[in-house]
């Protein structure tokens, strides 16, 4: 029986099954597989499995030959095209006047399609842009218009962490982020600091959002009413990761205490 195997064709991409043929692949090789775009430079990314225990039934394209020195040179000449393309359009877009922001172009492995990624306000219209590129290259042409997320996942570049941009080295789909996930997690609300490059919210906060509500089920609400050694008082901060609370006295006074030590009144306020 046949396998399937896993092809990745950008960093953090979207996983696509092949059909393996008579090619024995492990992880990590490079080979250039059958797409509807023509032919398609990628890296397996999950190992080979029989056709059986796949859950869709989809019918699959045939991965063509493992990635040759060849193959990596037409890459690197792809590459350059491409650089020179961007170029190319960035000329058009001004000479044009278009309102809207080129940041990437992609080509097919073949080069016989190149598309275009730029993000705008609104809907722009690019029919002469898209004549003078065919004009210049001769190939098709796919104006490509996404959102600021995925303008930072292609382009990448470093958080205010320190790391590589989340979205563009692991996260493959981006995740609903809310500013309750901010609140719980006992962040500053300052827009400036909770926010990524892209200027949404940042997705890291969704990886702890799971764990930050499973704590706060066990801890203690705002406002309850408690006892500390110097007098009663109320909560007025939680730290989770640290698992204790601020409590503010009637005299004005802030004591910290850990959760399991807190002595509860019989009602808030």
């Amino acid at each position: 029986m046949g396998k399937v195997v896993g092809v990745r064709f950008k960093t953090a991409g979207k996983i696509y099954d092949f059909d393996c043929g008579a090619f024995v692949l492990s992880l990590g090789m490079p080979v250039i597989v059958e797409t509807e775009q023509h032919l398609g430079f990628g890296t397996v990314a999950s190992e080979p499995i029989l056709q059986s225990e796949r859950k869709s039934k989809r019918p699959l394209k045939k991965v063509f030959r493992i990635a040759s020195k060849e193959d990596f040179d037409q890459r690197d000449k792809n590459i350059e095209t491409e650089k020179k393309a961007h170029v190319f359009c960035l000329e058009c877009v001004k000479k044009l006047d278009l309102k809207m922001s080129l940041f990437s172009v992609e080509s097919t492995f073949d080069t016989a399609k190149f598309i275009f990624f730029f993000t705008a306000d609104g809907r722009i219209d690019f029919r002469q842009l898209v004549k003078m590129l065919v004009k210049k290259y001769k190939k098709r042409i796919e104006m490509r218009q996404v959102g600021i997320r995925n303008h930072a996942k292609i382009c990448g570049g470093i958080g205010r962490c320190g790391r590589v941009l989340c979205c563009s080295s692991f996260i493959e789909k981006f995740q609903p982020v809310s500013i309750k996930m901010a609140k719980d997690q006992g962040l500053s609300l300052n827009p400036t600091k909770i926010s990524g490059q892209c200027g949404r919210l940042m997705c890291c906060l969704t990886f702890e959002d799971d764990a930050y509500r499973h704590l706060k089920k066990k801890f203690p609400k705002i406002g309850q009413k408690v006892k500390t050694d110097k007098g009663t008082g109320k909560i007025i901060r939680q730290n989770l990761i640290g698992r204790s609370v601020l409590v503010k006295t009637k005299d004005d006074m802030e004591v910290e205490m850990p959760v399991d030590k807190i002595e509860y009144t019989d009602h808030k306020e």
